[in-house]
């Protein structure tokens, strides 16, 4: 019969709960931490969407007309609409996070977080708007 270990006031015994796989379904907030994390992935979709467009119109014409026909596929069609929604989430999570994370002062005052997440995305849609008006064609 084996014996139980001697614990000691030295050597206490950790109280280790377990934890499930699932740990994260438990919340709502735990659920959308686990949600922005995993959106990283279609950030970085995009990134190598990009780089691949980017090489496909340095190859000339013809390149750049297959990757249009790839990226027409429904597949990545979906792809693309789903790291869309997934990177807005992943920035409104970031600019709800950053007044948390930033500690501003001017002189003795705390600008209050408001103002932070304000100049977040004042910044957002001055970019946005940069964006469109030379997708449009700017006349």
């Amino acid at each position: 019969m084996a014996q139980a270990p001697n614990y000691t006031a030295y050597h206490p015994r950790w109280l280790r709960r377990r934890v499930s796989t699932y740990w994260w379904l438990g919340s709502w907030s735990y659920f959308a931490f686990v949600l922005r994390e995993a959106s990283c992935l279609f950030v970085a979709w995009f990134v190598v969407y990009l780089l691949l467009l980017v090489r496909a119109v340095l190859q000339g014409d013809a390149s750049y007309q297959q990757f249009l026909a790839w990226s027409a596929r429904p597949a990545i069609l979906l792809l693309n609409i789903t790291s869309f929604l997934f990177l807005v989430y992943h920035a409104f999570t970031f600019f709800d996070a950053a007044p948390r994370a930033m500690v501003v002062h001017i002189g003795k005052t705390r600008v209050p977080a408001s103002l932070i997440a304000a100049g977040h995305y004042l910044a957002w849609a001055l970019a946005s708007a940069v964006v469109l008006w030379i997708l449009l064609g700017h006349r």
